[in-house]
């Protein structure tokens, strides 16, 4: 450590210096890594899992972007942001057209709270999106450079395998770790490659087949608000401890603790009265957040035909004509059944008073 001191400085980067870039690598068709080093040859201090905010020079004015960094301080030299050029992105967009090496950027930072070191645990589960990749992938790789790697349940959810950013890296680690376990999830396969993990949408089945012990590990998921918010659900419902659930976020990255949002998730309650009018029938039943419209229905002497139970098969689809529902499905609905007022009985919960079509 004597000799790196000496040859690279003998003080962590403050952001009251530019960082340079020194590196640009493709990861994906539209994702680049991004690897600064500081001009001064200062070395990188930080939590993985942090971020840093970039000062871009985008025609018409700076702007600053928000960047998970996703290398890991366990390699002091540099410091890498990954960025996804989403549609619409101005930053991204930039830096994945004009950002090279030798560049300097301002830079702001790190900061941040979304860390693993900070919730130690014997076992973890990390679940991400896209580009929410980036957070775990430091704090995955942190624990590599530990040498002593944690039992980590690695759950990615991504477009097409074509998408997943880091596979290599990450599979080169599992290859060689018992501790690792990656979990692959895509919507569609990729042309003429034969695909052999999981296909479809992330959901309560995939997730207990992926990591069956999921009740005794540490989550932390970062992805899309829509893709967390599911993820959530399927954890409530799956009667997870939710003290033990970590978060974060493209929007608005947490810088401490007062920032962090409160997570008014709907938990159905088994102490809350709900009532089902089915219409149809004429039936008005009374009963409690936590049973759902199928039990009820059969309560009541009503038949909904219906086949898994557990929201895979669809054969329980019925159109809901007023009031909320908390449903929780794996596939068997289309978000265009659902925006047209349908639910799945066997997994749908009535918040308050609640009509159907039976």
């Amino acid at each position: 450590m004597a000799v790196l001191v000496k040859a690279f400085g003998d003080r962590p980067w403050k952001d009251d210096e530019p960082l340079e870039c020194a590196m640009v690598v493709p990861e994906t068709s539209d994702t680049a890594t991004f690897t600064f080093r500081a001009p001064s040859g200062a070395y990188f201090d930080y939590q993985p899992g942090q971020f840093v905010t970039l000062d871009l020079p985008v025609p018409g004015g700076n702007v600053q972007r928000t960047y998970t960094i996703s290398s890991s301080p366990s390699r002091p030299l540099s410091i890498s942001v990954t960025v996804k050029a989403q549609p619409g992105s101005v930053g991204g967009r930039w830096m994945i057209d004009h950002l090279r090496p030798g560049m300097r950027l301002k830079a702001f930072g790190p900061a941040g709270i979304f860390s693993f070191v900070r919730h130690e645990a014997p076992k973890y589960l990390f679940i991400s999106a896209g580009s929410g990749i980036t957070p775990v992938m430091s704090m995955t790789t942190w624990a590599w450079d530990s040498g002593e790697m944690p039992d980590i349940v690695f759950v990615h959810a991504a477009r097409a395998p074509a998408d997943i950013i880091f596979r290599q890296r990450l599979e080169g680690m599992a290859d060689r770790v018992p501790g690792l376990q990656l979990r692959f999830a895509v919507e569609e396969s990729d042309p003429f490659r034969t695909w052999h993990g999981y296909r479809g949408r992330l959901n309560q089945i995939m997730l207990g087949l992926m990591a069956p012990d999921y009740l005794e590990r540490e989550v932390f998921c970062c992805g899309p608000e829509p893709f967390m918010q599911a993820v959530r659900d399927m954890l409530i419902a799956l009667g997870f401890d939710m003290d033990h659930y970590h978060q974060e976020s493209f929007g608005a990255p947490i810088r401490n603790e007062a920032e962090a949002p409160v997570l008014d998730d709907v938990v159905p309650d088994e102490e809350s009265a709900a009532q089902i009018t089915f219409e149809s029938s004429g039936v008005v039943a009374k009963c409690q957040e936590t049973d759902t419209v199928l039990a009820v229905a059969k309560a009541n002497g009503l038949n909904i035909p219906s086949g898994c139970t557990f929201g895979l098969c669809g054969t329980c689809k019925v159109r809901k004509t007023a009031g909320e529902v908390h449903m929780v499905h794996n596939g068997g609905i289309t978000d265009e059944d659902i925006e047209e007022g349908y639910i799945l009985a066997c997994c749908s919960h009535p918040i308050g008073a609640v009509s159907v079509e039976v």
